[in-house]
C-alpha cells in the first residue's frame, strides 16, 4: 500500500535499494515517495550521493581506473558508478575539470531522469493553503472553520487529522523564525499570562481568580512572575515597582503587549500609551514599546517564558491551596528563585549566573523611592487661580497669572503637581487636615495677599510685631487696640501705626511712642503727626530718672503690712 498524501517519483530500476528512503521495487521500475512539503516546490526529495564522492568518480576516471576498482574504492555500485559515469562524459577533461563547477556540474549528475506526479486532490489541497494561510490571521478564524469550507468545496478531500497535519508542516516551511540578537540591558518584555492562577477565600469559600505578570529579560532569560488581583492601573503599577526591584534595575525599555493598561490605541508605528506609562518613564528613566497588533513573535521571549512559567510553576503549584494571595506570591517567588538559580541544558551557567556576569552592571539605578501611583487630569484655572481635584473637590492655588488657562493635574494622597506646557507651576502637600481652599501666598497678587494678612490679625500678632520696635511702641499698639468695645475695629489703625518705622525708623517710632505715652487713649494720627513735626526728638520733662532715698535700717519693708 502506498501511503495516502505522498507524491511519486518513476525512476528507472535501481539495484540499490535503501528502505529508510521508502523504495519499493516493482517489476522494472522504482517507485519513490516523498513527503507532501515537496508539492510546494515541484522538486523531488532523492537523497542524492555527495558531490564530493562524484568528483572522486571524475577524478578516477581521468586517472584510468577500471569502473570495478572505482567501485571498490568509493563503495558506489558498479551499475550506479556506470550511470554517473555516463553522466560525466559530458564534463571536459582533467585540464578544465577545476574550472567546472559544482553549479555546473549538478545539473548533470542529478534529477534527470525525474519526474514528479502529483494526484488532483494534493493540487486542491495546496490551493487552499495558500488561500487559508492569510485568513488564518483574521480574528475568529479556526482550522477546524478553514477544513468545514475546504471540506464543504471537495467532500472527497482529507479529513480534519491529516488536514491539520499537513497544514501545519505548510506553515512551517512557509514562515521561517528570525534569530535576534539582543544587548545586555537594552529590553524588558512583560505580557500577562493566558492562564489564571487561584486561592481560596476562607471567609467566603469562594475561588478567587488572579492573573499572573510575567517578565524576562531577553538577554541573560532572567525571569520573574507574580499575581495579582486585576490587570488595572494599580495593579499594573505595583507589578512594574516589583519588577525592577527583583531584577535590581531598569532596562532602557520595557516592551508589552497592547493591553488597555498601557496602550491607548494600539498601531504598528505609533502606538498611544496611557498616562500610567507616561509616569512610570518619567520616574524609572525608561520608555515603554508596545509590539505591533496581532503579532507576537515581536515579544517571543516572553512568549516562551509563559510555557516555561506552566511547566515550571503552574504545575507545581496545582495541588497546593493557599488562602490569600500574599501566601500564593509568596510560593511563587520560592519556585521562581529556584528556576533562575537551574543551569540551563548544556550549560553550567544558570538565568541568574548570566545576568550577574552580563547583564546586571549594564541596569539603570532606581531612584530612591519607588513609584507612587498618581492620577491625572487637564483642568481649567478659575477665576479664583484655584484648580479643583475631582477626588475630594478641594481646591488648590496655582500663580494668579494662570488664570484662565488649561493645565495638567497630577495627584495622589499626599500631593498635587500642576504643568503649564509641561512645566511645573505650582506644588501643594496634601493631608487629611488640609482646608476645603489651599492657598500659597506666594500665588496671589499683592492686594489679595494684604486682605488674607487682615484676616488672619489678632491681638497677641499684632503686640508681638510691635514689641519688636520697642516697649512703647507694644503700649501704645495696646492702647490703640481696646480703644474701643471690639478691638478688631482697631487692627488696621495699628497695622499701620507698626508699619510707620518702614518711612521712618524704629527709633523716631518708639520715641514718638514714648512722648504719647502719657496719654490714655493714643490715635495713629496723633502718633504721625510727632513724627512729622519731629516732636518726637525733643527732649520730655520727665526725661530724668527721679532720685531714689538711699537705703535705711528704720524702713520697713513690704512684709511688715501683711
Amino acid at each position: 500500500m502506498v501511503p495516502p498524501l505522498l507524491n511519486l517519483t518513476i525512476c528507472p530500476f535501481r539495484a540499490m535499494v535503501t528502505p529508510a528512503e521508502g523504495f519499493v521495487r516493482v517489476s522494472a521500475i522504482c517507485i519513490h515517495f516523498t513527503p507532501f512539503t515537496s508539492i510546494k516546490t515541484g522538486k523531488m526529495a532523492q537523497k542524492a550521493i555527495d558531490m564530493n564522492r562524484i568528483r572522486q568518480v571524475q577524478q578516477l576516471r581521468d586517472d584510468g581506473v577500471p569502473i570495478k576498482e572505482i567501485a571498490r574504492r568509493t563503495g558506489i555500485s558498479r551499475k550506479t558508478v556506470k550511470k554517473y559515469l555516463r553522466k560525466l562524459e559530458e564534463v571536459p577533461g582533467p585540464q578544465d575539470s577545476e574550472a567546472f563547477t559544482d553549479k555546473k556540474l549538478a545539473p548533470l549528475v542529478y534529477n534527470n531522469d525525474n519526474t514528479v506526479v502529483r494526484n488532483k486532490r494534493q493540487e486542491a489541497l495546496l490551493r487552499h493553503f495558500e488561500q487559508a494561510q492569510g485568513e488564518l490571521n483574521k480574528t475568529g478564524v479556526t482550522k477546524q472553520l478553514l477544513w468545514m469550507e475546504y471540506h464543504q468545496d471537495h467532500p472527497d478531500g482529507y479529513q480534519y487529522s491529516q488536514y491539520c497535519y499537513w497544514f501545519s508542516k505548510y506553515l512551517k516551511d512557509t514562515d521561517p523564525a528570525f534569530h535576534w540578537e539582543y544587548t545586555p540591558g537594552e529590553f524588558t518584555q512583560a505580557d500577562y499570562a493566558g492562564k489564571k492562577l487561584s486561592y481560596l477565600d476562607k471567609q467566603t469559600g469562594d475561588t478567587i481568580s488572579s492573573e499572573v505578570f510575567i517578565a524576562v529579560l531577553p538577554f541573560s532569560g532572567l525571569l520573574f512572575c507574580e499575581a495579582v488581583p486585576s490587570q488595572k492601573t494599580a495593579d499594573f503599577a505595583h507589578s512594574i515597582n516589583e519588577l525592577v526591584k527583583y531584577f535590581g534595575g531598569v532596562t532602557k525599555t520595557i516592551l508589552c503587549d497592547n493591553f488597555r493598561t498601557a496602550v491607548t490605541r494600539s498601531d504598528k508605528y505609533e502606538p498611544v500609551f496611557t498616562e500610567l506609562c507616561y509616569q512610570l518613564s518619567d520616574h524609572y528613566h525608561t520608555t515603554f514599546s508596545a509590539t505591533r497588533p496581532a503579532e507576537p513573535k515581536d515579544k517571543a521571549m516572553v512568549e516562551n517564558a509563559v510555557n516555561i512559567i506552566y511547566t515550571q510553576i503552574y504545575a507545581r503549584l496545582r495541588k497546593l491551596t493557599f488562602h490569600s494571595l500574599e501566601d500564593l506570591n509568596q510560593q511563587i517567588r520560592i519556585l521562581l528563585d529556584a528556576l533562575n538559580q537551574k543551569a540551563y541544558k548544556n550549560n553550567p551557567e544558570s538565568r541568574r549566573d548570566i545576568f550577574i556576569r552580563s547583564e546586571q552592571g549594564t541596569l539603570k539605578a532606581l531612584p530612591e523611592e519607588a513609584y507612587r501611583l498618581r492620577k491625572g487630569k487637564q483642568v481649567t484655572v478659575q477665576q479664583n487661580y484655584a484648580i479643583q481635584l475631582p477626588d475630594n473637590k478641594h481646591y488648590y492655588t496655582v500663580p494668579y497669572q494662570y488664570v484662565g488657562c488649561k493645565v495638567w493635574v497630577q495627584f495622589d494622597n499626599k500631593t498635587v503637581e500642576v504643568y503649564y506646557q509641561h512645566e511645573r507651576i505650582a506644588f501643594h502637600v496634601r493631608s487629611s487636615y488640609e482646608p476645603l481652599f489651599n492657598r500659597i501666598a506666594d500665588h496671589m497678587p499683592a492686594n489679595h495677599q494684604h486682605m488674607v494678612k487682615m484676616q488672619g490679625w489678632t491681638v497677641e500678632d499684632l503686640l508681638q510685631r510691635a514689641g519688636r520696635v520697642g516697649r512703647y511702641t507694644r503700649q501704645a499698639a495696646d492702647r490703640i487696640i481696646h480703644s474701643s468695645i471690639y478691638p478688631e475695629q482697631n487692627f488696621k489703625a495699628c497695622h499701620a501705626m507698626i508699619l510707620l518705622q518702614a518711612k521712618y525708623n524704629k527709633e523716631r517710632l518708639e520715641a514718638a511712642c514714648r512722648r504719647a505715652g502719657n496719654v490714655p487713649r493714643p490715635t495713629l494720627k496723633m502718633i504721625r503727626n510727632i513724627l512729622e513735626a519731629g516732636l518726637d526728638s525733643q527732649p520730655l520733662l520727665f526725661d530724668e530718672e527721679p532720685v531714689r532715698l538711699p537705703g535705711h535700717q528704720n524702713i520697713r519693708g513690704a512684709q511688715n503690712y501683711q
